[in-house]
């Protein structure tokens, strides 16, 4: 598959300027549940220069704050970032690309990016990034879902596309959503970018839906690939997948593992 990052970025950046203030009601009861892991990966301690890169509403760059440390974040959507600033007044949110960021070299004790990775074209260019930024010392940590065999929420969407619709409908590609679930991918990756020390870890997550409709609801109107994969999908069979997600959660009882992998590493 050939990746063509101009394109895929442009269908990200479409994507969350048009769902970001969305993104709240959706996936942020779960994927805030990363960023206190997160930032102990990371070290962030009071007094410490921290950047949150695809910071969108700000939750990771807050908690920073709320510990004492100096604050920023960063993000391509605009949308994301008016989100951002509303939500914390007192911190610097900018618009910016994480993969060319305007700061100087060794500017950061801590980078930290909270799901960001699985929404970029070159990931491994954003951590070089992150390398450049940081301080000798300082350390980067990510998260990202696990595999859909234990992040159930998107083995239940996933599998009901498999049964009843088309997983190879065209969408731009972008890098493997999944890559950096593999513990060595991740290592690898992190390594590859010049940091040591690295270390991968799971959290354990529950997401806990108000209705069985919620899944759905939240993938359809609050993603971006994963809205792309059901809008493409034909009526009869979006239907069939709508149904197949409601009775898969109701058998989970509304409650879903959504573990994510946590990766860190430290400039040498």
């Amino acid at each position: 598959m050939i990746i063509d990052p101009s394109a895929f970025r442009q269908f990200e950046h479409k994507g969350w300027q048009e769902i970001a203030s969305r993104y709240d009601r959706g996936f942020a009861s779960v994927t805030t549940q990363s960023v206190t892991p997160l930032l102990d990966a990371a070290r962030v301690a009071k007094g410490a220069r921290v950047l949150d890169v695809a910071c969108g509403p700000g939750y990771a760059a807050a908690a920073a704050a709320a510990r004492g440390a100096i604050a920023t974040g960063v993000d391509f959507s605009s949308e994301m970032v008016a989100e951002a600033r509303g939500r914390y007044p007192g911190i610097e949110f900018l618009e910016g690309d994480a993969e060319q960021l305007a700061f100087s070299n060794s500017n950061f004790d801590a980078v930290v990016l909270n799901f960001g990775m699985l929404h970029l074209a070159r990931p491994e260019q954003a951590l070089a990034e992150a390398y450049r930024l940081l301080r000798p010392g300082g350390r980067v940590a990510f998260t990202v879902w696990d595999t859909p065999d234990k992040a159930i929420g998107f083995g239940i969407v996933l599998s009901a596309i498999q049964k009843y619709g088309d997983l190879n409908v065209v969408i731009p590609p972008g890098p493997p959503f999944f890559r950096f679930s593999d513990d060595e991918e991740s290592r690898r990756s992190l390594s590859a970018a010049g940091f040591v020390n690295i270390a991968v870890t799971r959290i354990p997550q529950i997401w806990h839906l108000p209705s069985p409709e919620t899944l759905f609801d939240v993938m359809y109107n609050g993603s971006v690939r994963n809205a792309a994969l059901l809008r493409a999908q034909k009526p009869d069979a979006l239907e069939a997948i709508r149904l197949a997600i409601r009775q898969a959660v109701i058998e989970y009882g509304n409650t879903l593992p959504m573990p994510a992998v946590l990766a860190a590493g430290e400039r040498h």
